[in-house]
């Protein structure tokens, strides 16, 4: 198999390089920028920080701030009036996951029209697209270095992985400080994301040689670093390592693809508005568990790179230590089950069809070491409530 290896075309990285804001639009000739980003980012001063750079770099810059958590087709409509409207001639995603995956289709439906769901899996979008800059201010979606956006169509209440190169960032500023004022459910729920991203990445049926060094070199990080970031978030240390773990990751899964703990995550946020990171959390052991007879040694490798096994333990006892440190860890992090976080017994039962339904046409799970059946796949719903 050939692997196509992806990057943004630079990134710059360590702690205050959000300043080079301007250094970078000034190298990719960029004049007309829109932020994107959120609420939160306008209340605590953060895009006015930036806007400042933007215009003291000679640059005419708008503000978008209307993103919403779990981007939705209906909240782009607003984004694309505000590039329009700008002329803008590339676009900032300054916040989470989802300011960032909706400035990626604010970027290809700004130059080439249509409807998201035109760009949805198995399609790969390489066509037309502005620019996109992306600057992330949470340690866990990867979405920074990735060439997949992720946004849920109001109309089937599907969450469309739409992939492809014009959605990769062609330039990525990845500063630790800006993760300082997580609290720590979100430190706690971004972390297990970029987790479930290294290891998903390890697993892949379509792993490569590049993908596996970063989904290594992650865990190595997370294992380390996790839970001192949950319980201090004033440890710098760590939230460096985190930022820089999260964006190996998502450089692992970007050039490898995730696997069945995605395809089964997107449906409980679409449906639920469970935030991804946490369902994600909410699958993590029993999707694993259900996939290690697939490939036993590298899952076995994941629990020695995260410091749950030795590296003269065998595989089997390797890979069981592995299931005992994902539980540990959602344990110490407080990662809810679906019927302790509130959601309704009756309505996750009758919605696991539909949802089983959506995870396989994801296409995630065809990359899964073993991949499901509707009905296996059925049953870990079942499991995980």
């Amino acid at each position: 198999m050939v692997a196509n290896i992806s990057f943004p075309r630079f990134l710059k990285l360590g702690p205050g390089a959000v300043e080079s804001l301007g250094d970078v639009l000034t190298d990719l000739n960029v004049q007309r920028p829109l932020l994107v980003t959120d609420a939160f980012m306008v209340s605590n001063g953060s895009a006015e920080r930036l806007m400042k750079i933007i215009t003291g770099a000679g640059k005419e810059g708008a503000l978008f701030s209307g993103t919403v958590p779990d981007p939705t087709t209906e909240s782009l409509h607003a984004g694309l009036a505000a590039a329009a409207a700008h002329d803008a001639d590339a676009v900032i995603g300054f916040g989470g996951g989802s300011p960032m995956d909706t400035a990626k289709a604010l970027a290809v439906l700004s130059k080439q029209g249509g409807e998201m769901r035109d760009y949805k899996a198995p399609r790969q979008y390489t066509g037309p697209a502005l620019p996109i800059i992306a600057i992330p201010t949470t340690a866990g979606s990867g979405s920074e270095a990735t060439q997949f956006t992720i946004i849920t169509d109001v109309t089937s209440d599907e969450k469309m992985l739409c992939p492809g190169l014009s959605f990769l960032p062609i330039a990525s500023i990845v500063d630790s400080e800006l993760t300082a004022s997580m609290p720590p459910r979100l430190t706690a729920d971004t972390g297990v994301d970029a987790l479930t991203h290294a290891i998903e990445a390890y697993v892949s049926k379509k792993a490569n040689p590049i993908s596996d060094g970063l989904a290594l070199s992650a865990m190595r990080t997370i294992g380390r670093f996790l839970l001192r970031a949950y319980r201090d978030g004033s440890d710098t240390e760590a939230r460096e390592a985190m930022m820089h773990a999260s964006t190996q990751a998502g450089m692992a899964f970007s050039n490898s693809s995730v696997c069945l703990v995605h395809g089964m995550s997107r449906p409980i946020g679409a449906h639920f508005h469970v935030a991804h990171g946490l369902s994600n959390a909410m699958l993590l052991p029993a999707v694993t568990a259900f996939s290690i007879p697939g490939a036993r040694d590298r899952y076995a490798e994941c629990a020695r790179q995260l410091g749950a096994a030795g590296r003269t333990d065998s595989d089997d006892i390797a890979s069981a230590r592995l299931i005992e440190f994902i539980d540990t860890l959602c344990s110490d992090v407080e990662v809810p089950r679906p019927s302790t976080y509130g959601i309704d017994e009756a309505k996750w039962d009758s919605l696991i069809p539909l949802m089983a339904e959506q995870a396989l046409a994801s296409g995630s799970p065809g990359n899964n070491p073993v991949v499901p059946t509707a009905d296996e796949i059925a049953d870990l719903y079942r499991s995980v409530f």
